[in-house]
Order: structure tokens, then C-alpha cells, then sequence
């Protein structure tokens, strides 16, 4: 009986310890599969001890919804709350037949906004040559070194799943070349276009559409954010609708990307709180095209002017290298500084801890530029301050680790010995080579960097191609959030080619989805003379500068609406979808129904079904018209712009709101002027 207990101990131990030791194995591969998982250190695991960097500040954590002053800063747009979109085909819309006339081959090269400005063009061609259309590829992430294996090119960005469902009824989609055309290409044995931006319908078929059918197969390559023109002849208004379809239904950011944007939106709205999203578009691109570099005065100046001389050289500008930035801004054809920006919000009524996301990618000049703003506002936040970096990487997906660092090599067996006989001889040693030329430091989108003394950019190193992949990801965050904003604003509508940009495509995405939403498009050449009025004491305006910019903001709503139609249409279809992609209720007033009617051009009506949708709003507005407007004063509206309330130095703001208060009927009077002229036009 002691045997058998002795026998049966011993097993039992060994059992334990093979237990023990398969745990320990375990732990050790949990270990490195989360070693691995990590970019760079243990401190993304910090995650239930600091979510995000943003503690919203407010100086009332109520919020009043129903006042004048509420509405007239947060509320719609009445004069266009009767467009909706409809972009379904409004005639005989055939589907694509089961055999086409070969295949399509897309590289799309440039940014984020070039990229979704681009897709919907390809696939409008696609249909136009009635051809089949491969998967777009994305330069931008398919010449990018060590991003994630699991999303490729166009899935790195998007849902394909989504996309090629969205269209099925429109396009014959497919991930990949069939194997033979595969090779042919490897080979490059396969035709090629390079399109030009805004090329015209005709061009497709008079010059590809024979090359497609005689070949099976074409390739396109698209360089600067676009392929078809943008207005198309009447008889291909459908290809309008196509590109809507695209656009603002089929073009879903993948799960990832789409997950996280949720978030950024959920955690902006503390307490129920509407925001502002703000796009600078200030790239050191548009800067130089548009010769707006003596805006800094500092060693970004020098920058731009190299960027400047490059896109001469190659073709891109055409003017000179020096330019009067001074005229330009007083042209309207600079940006507005994010000071600039803030003092108008201030002066429109918005108070100091209103919450201002900052969208559009890096800003050029870095953090730096955006102190005054900060200083303005106690709210100015970006997806930064809204997300943690374990978010972020779970966006990115795993990647390689990549260094740019070179390994020291070992010095050879005849280095060593040559150098040991020099020793032993004691010769003396030869002089030194002179130094080469010092480089000069500059400012690379906020980030010290050196750029040498040539007139070629310097070429990216690896992490800055992974970090040009992970920008078009951070500007899909950015197109979420600014098109789901309370209200809008741009600094600059127009990209480093002179071609409408990012903040271009969110305005025409809101005016599309939600037209009534409040955007902010202001006429820069007007601003600009306002300011320069002011130069001198910025922070300190009067009562009756104040009204000017109220009016003209309020008027830039509908006013730069109608210039959009004339000026950002021309370049880009996506900026201002009216009328092809929008139908009017049959409730309109009569004039609303002018404005949209005759000023738009939406003569189409809705479809019974999305009748109801805003019928009782229209009955709120009846009792709005009669209070529309009718201004609610408070410190932070006038006079000193820098002021929170309770601060020591608020003592002048205090005094312009006694004055303002004596002027508040007449300022009602003023805007309650300005509406019905908006109702009469």
C-alpha cells in the first residue's frame, strides 16, 4: 500500500509539473505575439488608465437649444432645407451586360482628396467604354514600404466588399487581372494612358475605346486627382448621378478606419454639445503654387520658395518665383490664418469654450501656428487629443519594423593592417579634406528636418512613405468628422495644383447629404480687407466691424454656395453635386423654392416616399420666422477675443457688452433685414 501511494504521488508531481510547464510556454508566446503586436514600447498598453488627452472645459456645463442665439450660430440653413439628395438613375438605367469590352487597369497617384476625387472618375469611364473594371490600385500605399500585409492598396483605405456591391448594378467590378493579362503587365505588354486631369468623354472614345477592344485590356494612370472633366454634356447627366452613387454611397472607409471615426464622434460631443470642424488648408503645396510664402516671415518662407522653384522647373507654376504675398492675400488667393479664422468665429458669437476640431492633415508651420487659435478658443482639439496610440496601430494593422539607421560595417583585414603600419612608421598624418557645405535647417510640416541647397526635393526615406500612408487614414478620420460637423469652416478650398481640395469635397459631401447644414464659405478677398482694417488692434474691434463680419459670414452661407457652383464645379463635379444629385420637396415655400428652383437649378422633384421625412420641421419653422436671429449678447462675442470669462483681464470685455447691450435692438433690426433680403432673393 505504500508503494502504490509513493507511485501515485510521484505521477501526480509530474503531472503538475507538465502543467506548469505548458503554462509557461503559453505566457511566453502571449508574450511575444504582443512584443510583436507593439510598434515601439509597452506604454500603448496604457489604455484603462488614459483614454484620450482631451478634458473638455466649459464655463456652463448646460447648454441652452432653444434660444435665438443658439440658432442662429448651430441651426439650419431654412433657405435649403427643402433639397435632398437623390441620386438614384432617373431613366432606363441598363445594367452591365455579362461580356464587356475588356478590362480596365487603374494606378491612381496623390493625396487623400485626390484619391476620392479620382475613384468615382474610373468608374464613370469604366461604364462609358462599357468595360470591366480592376480593383483601383493606390500608389500612395502600394509604394509605401512596411505598412500592414492585411490591407493592400484600395483595401488599405477602403471596404472593397462594400464598393464592388455598391456598383454591381452599374460596373462589372473585379479584384485582379485574369493571370495571362496579369503577366502582360508584369512585362509590361499592356497599353497605357497617362489621363490628364479633366479629360473630356470623347477622348475615351475616340482614343482608348479602340485600343481597349483591339488589346482586351488598357491601363490608366491617374497623376493629379481626376480624369473626366468636370461638367458633362447633358445627354451623360446619368454619369452624374454615377459619380454621386460612388462618391457618397459605394466609396465606405474600411472597418477599422470607420470604427475609429465613430469614436473620434462620440467623444466630441461631451454633454450633447455641437462643434465646429475647421479645415486651415494650409499645405506647404498650395502655399507654393500659390505664392503665398512671406505669410510666415520666418525659415518656412525659405521653404516654400524651394517648393515653389521645384513646380516651376517641372511645369507645374507657371508665374514667377517671387511673388508679392501681400497682393496676394488682399486677392483672396491665400489662406486664412487659423488667428484670422479664430477672430472671425469670435466676432460671429461663438464663446471661448467652443469645441473646434481641427481636420484637413498636418498644418504647415506645425503646432505652432494654431497658439492663437488655442488661445482663443479652450476647446481646439484633432484626432490626436481624441485617440490613443493603441487605436491608432489597431488602424494601421501590424507592421514591419523599419530603421532608417544604417549598420556600422566592420573595417576589412587590409584597412586594419595599413593602419597598424602607419602606426608603426610614424608618419605624419595628411591633412583633412575641407568640410562640405552645411546644409540649411528648415521646417518640414512642422517637423525639423534638413533639406539640402539644390533645387530637388530630397527624396523619402522609408518611414516617411509609411507615414504618407498613415496621412490618408488620418484624413479619413478628418472627411468623417468634418462632414457629421454642426457647422463648417475652411481656411483655403484649393490644393497645391490650384485644383479644389480636401475641405472642396467635404463641402460638397454636406451639401449633398445634409444641404441645410451650416457651412461657412467665406469670400477671402472681402475678409481680407476687413482685417486689414483692424491690423493694428485685431483683439480690440468695435461694435460696428463686429456687425460687418456677422453679415458677411451669415451671407457667405448661401452667397458662397452660388459662387461654388461657378468657380469649384468647373474643377471638381464631387464639390458641388446641384442639381444632378438633389430633388426639392413639393412643400417648399415659395421662396425657398425660388432660391433652390432658380439659383441651383433643382427642378426635380422628390419621390413620395421621402416626403415625410422633414415635414415637421418645416412646421417649426413657421414659428421661427417670426424669432429668427434676434441676437442674445455675451462677452465673448465682442471686444477682447482672448478673454474667458472670469479671467482677471476681462474688464474691457465687459464694458463692450454694456455698450453692445444698448445696441442690441438695432443689430436685431439689422439681421432681421438681412433675412428677408435672403428671402427675396
Amino acid at each position: 500500500m505504500k508503494g502504490e501511494g509513493k507511485v501515485f504521488l510521484k505521477s501526480r508531481m509530474k503531472w503538475i509539473g507538465l502543467l506548469g510547464l505548458v503554462l509557461s510556454i503559453f505566457s511566453l508566446l502571449v508574450h511575444f505575439l504582443l512584443a510583436g503586436f507593439t510598434n515601439d514600447s509597452i506604454s500603448d498598453y496604457s489604455i484603462p488608465v488614459t483614454i484620450f488627452s482631451w478634458r473638455p472645459v466649459f464655463d456652463n456645463p448646460r447648454f441652452a437649444r432653444h434660444t435665438p442665439l443658439y440658432r442662429r450660430l448651430w441651426g439650419p440653413t431654412r433657405h435649403v432645407e427643402q433639397l435632398l439628395p437623390d441620386a438614384n438613375p432617373r431613366g432606363f438605367h441598363s445594367d452591365p451586360p455579362g461580356r464587356t469590352n475588356g478590362f480596365v487597369f487603374v494606378r491612381i497617384q496623390g493625396g487623400f482628396h485626390e484619391i476620392r476625387n479620382s475613384i468615382p472618375d474610373v468608374v464613370a469611364v469604366s461604364r462609358l467604354l462599357n468595360a470591366t473594371l480592376v480593383i483601383p490600385e493606390i500608389q500612395s500605399t502600394t509604394s509605401s514600404k512596411g505598412i500592414s500585409s492585411q490591407f493592400k492598396s484600395f483595401a488599405y483605405l477602403y471596404n472593397e466588399e462594400h464598393f464592388m456591391a455598391s456598383i454591381a448594378n452599374d460596373v462589372r467590378v473585379v479584384k485582379t487581372l485574369p493571370k495571362n493579362l496579369k503577366r502582360a503587365r508584369r512585362k509590361k505588354q499592356i497599353p497605357s494612358f497617362k489621363v490628364s486631369y479633366g479629360t473630356s468623354p470623347y477622348y475615351y472614345l475616340h482614343h482608348v475605346l479602340p485600343v481597349l477592344i483591339k488589346h482586351s485590356v488598357v491601363e490608366l494612370v491617374v497623376p493629379h486627382g481626376g480624369c473626366l472633366q468636370a461638367i458633362l454634356p447633358s445627354d451623360l447627366e446619368e454619369y452624374q448621378r454615377l459619380r454621386c452613387r460612388v462618391a457618397f454611397h459605394a466609396l465606405q472607409f474600411r472597418k477599422e478606419v470607420q470604427e475609429l471615426s465613430t469614436k473620434v464622434l462620440q467623444r466630441l460631443r461631451p454633454l450633447g454639445r455641437p462643434f465646429i470642424a475647421y479645415d486651415p488648408g494650409m499645405t506647404r503645396e498650395a502655399l507654393a503654387y500659390h505664392g503665398c510664402a512671406e505669410l510666415f516671415q520666418d525659415v518656412h518662407t525659405e521653404l516654400i520658395q524651394h517648393k515653389r522653384a521645384w513646380m516651376i522647373k517641372r511645369g507645374i507654376v507657371k508665374g514667377k518665383l517671387s511673388v508679392d504675398s501681400a497682393e496676394q492675400r488682399l486677392s483672396g488667393l491665400c489662406p486664412l490664418m487659423p488667428e484670422e479664422v479664430g477672430i472671425l468665429l469670435r466676432a460671429y458669437g461663438y464663446s471661448w469654450d467652443t469645441i473646434i476640431y481641427v481636420a484637413g492633415g498636418e498644418v504647415f508651420g506645425g503646432q505652432r501656428t494654431l497658439i492663437p487659435l488655442h488661445g482663443m478658443f479652450g476647446n481646439v482639439v484633432d484626432r490626436t487629443s481624441l485617440s490613443t496610440s493603441w487605436e491608432l496601430a489597431k488602424m494601421y494593422g501590424r507592421e514591419a519594423k523599419h530603421k532608417d539607421i544604417k549598420t556600422m560595417t566592420p573595417p576589412s583585414i587590409e584597412e586594419e593592417t595599413k593602419h597598424d603600419s602607419l602606426k608603426g612608421t610614424r608618419q605624419r598624418p595628411q591633412p583633412l579634406p575641407p568640410p562640405p557645405a552645411r546644409p540649411k535647417y528648415y521646417n518640414i510640416e512642422g517637423w525639423w528636418g534638413w533639406v539640402a541647397e539644390s533645387d530637388n526635393e530630397p527624396e523619402s526615406t522609408v518611414i516617411e512613405l509609411r507615414t504618407n500612408a498613415h496621412k490618408l487614414l488620418w484624413e479619413a478620420i478628418d472627411y468623417v468628422v468634418s462632414v457629421e460637423a454642426d457647422v463648417f469652416i475652411s481656411g483655403f478650398d484649393r490644393d497645391g495644383k490650384g485644383h479644389p481640395s480636401f475641405a472642396s469635397l467635404v463641402m460638397g459631401h454636406r451639401l449633398y447629404q445634409s444641404a441645410s447644414a451650416k457651412t461657412f464659405r467665406p469670400d477671402r478677398k472681402r475678409i481680407a480687407m476687413l482685417l486689414e482694417d483692424i491690423r493694428d488692434h485685431m483683439y480690440e474691434a468695435n461694435h460696428t466691424w463686429i456687425t460687418s463680419v456677422r453679415k458677411l459670414l451669415k451671407r457667405s452661407i448661401l452667397e458662397g454656395l452660388m459662387e461654388s457652383s461657378k468657380k469649384s464645379k468647373a474643377f471638381s463635379f464631387l464639390s458641388h453635386p446641384v442639381p444632378e444629385c438633389s430633388c426639392t420637396r413639393r412643400a417648399a415655400r415659395v421662396s425657398n423654392a425660388s432660391l433652390i428652383e432658380t439659383d441651383l437649378g433643382v427642378t426635380h422633384r422628390c419621390p413620395q416616399w421621402m416626403e415625410g421625412v422633414v415635414i415637421k420641421r418645416s412646421k417649426d419653422n413657421k414659428n421661427l420666422e417670426k424669432e429668427e436671429d434676434l441676437d442674445e449678447e455675451d462677452s465673448s462675442s465682442s471686444g477682447l477675443f482672448f478673454g474667458h470669462k472670469g479671467s482677471g483681464g476681462n474688464s474691457n470685455g465687459n464694458n463692450e457688452t454694456v455698450n453692445s447691450e444698448a445696441n442690441n435692438k438695432e443689430e436685431a433690426q439689422l439681421e432681421d433685414q438681412e433675412e428677408l433680403e435672403g428671402g427675396e432673393r
